[in-house]
């Protein structure tokens, strides 16, 4: 059995072959460079076409495909919400991909469905029937595994963590992110630290840079840089708060860390968790495990392949 695995980021495309028992065959990653629209949804069929071509000619034959996308895949219509791709606010990815997949079967589930289902398979998960994977980068998402399924909700949209209320009182600022994601996401990192910036006036490396990122946050906060401290402080407090909701609403095995910011963020766990613990419900605290991801930039793929195998299978 051999499956092909698609996992569109907000600013890549990743494509891997695998094979039943989840050994990778062939993997490639292409960049989006700034495609918007129909244009990434060319870059992915062309990828695919492409690599169904190059497997048949190695004499393997794709049996399914899974993708895997950064935000809200409508099951009943096909279409994809996702934020960071102009143009895809109802984009028809499955009627596209079926186009061109000869007859293969393809499945599209929420990039964060497919993080905790790769690490249920072949990560930090695997064994649990209730664990959830928190996804920090660009933004943030949660996908939760209950009973051993994966929660989608009643329209698809379960995990939306990002919105998750933190902090009061409500601010404009939160309207197209949510408070979470303002402040501890990766972006967030950045927002928080320009305005400790403009507010104090603190003296910082950072206020030299005329673009901040993340990567830019850590190293300074490396270097006992003051706003980076106070960036970095706030965001543990975040992420604890959030994880002692989700602690106390699913109880669940195992909390999964990973995305972009974890990361560099994974050196804070031991922080993380003492936030978390003075929040949650105390029984389920002290039962829950809180770990980094074990596939990294590749839980994705993995969830895909497993969304492919899974629809040959059901």
């Amino acid at each position: 059995m051999i499956v092909l695995a698609i996992d569109l980021g907000g600013t890549k495309l990743s494509c891997a072959v695998f094979t039943g028992e989840g050994t990778i065959l062939h993997k490639e990653t292409t960049a989006l460079n700034n495609n918007t629209g129909k244009e990434v949804g060319q870059l992915i069929t062309s990828s695919i076409k492409k690599l169904l071509s190059a497997q048949k000619d190695e004499g393997n034959i794709i049996n399914s495909i899974g993708i895997a996308v950064p935000g809200i895949s409508h099951k009943k219509s096909g279409t994809v919400w996702a934020p960071n791709i102009s143009g895809w606010e109802n984009y028809p990815l499955l009627q596209e991909v079926k186009e061109i997949s000869n007859e293969i079967p393809v499945s599209i589930d929420s990039d964060r469905a497919c993080y905790i289902l790769g690490e249920s398979w072949k990560g930090n998960a695997k064994g649990c029937s209730d664990a959830i994977y928190l996804a920090v980068g660009t933004g943030i998402g949660a996908g939760i595994l209950v009973n051993g399924s994966v929660l989608h909700g009643a329209y698809d949209i379960a995990g939306a963590i990002g919105w998750m209320a933190l902090q009061k009182p409500f601010e404009e600022k939160y309207i197209s992110c949510g408070c979470f994601e303002y402040h501890a996401s990766g972006e967030g990192l950045t927002k928080v630290a320009r305005e400790i910036i403009q507010s104090n006036n603190r003296a910082s490396e950072l206020s030299k840079l005329v673009a901040i990122t993340a990567r830019d946050i850590f190293s300074a906060y490396e270097k006992n840089d003051a706003v980076a401290i106070a960036v970095i402080k706030q965001a543990i407090e975040f992420w604890g708060m959030a994880i002692a909701n989700l602690v106390s609403l699913f109880n669940p095995e195992k909390i999964i860390l990973g995305g972009g910011v974890f990361g560099p963020a994974i050196k804070f766990i031991s922080g993380i968790r003492e936030e978390a613990s003075k929040w949650a419900q105390p029984v389920s605290m002290q039962q829950v495990s809180i770990e980094a991801s074990a596939l990294g930039s590749d839980a994705g793929l993995y969830g895909a392949a497993l969304v492919a195998l899974q629809n040959l299978n059901s």
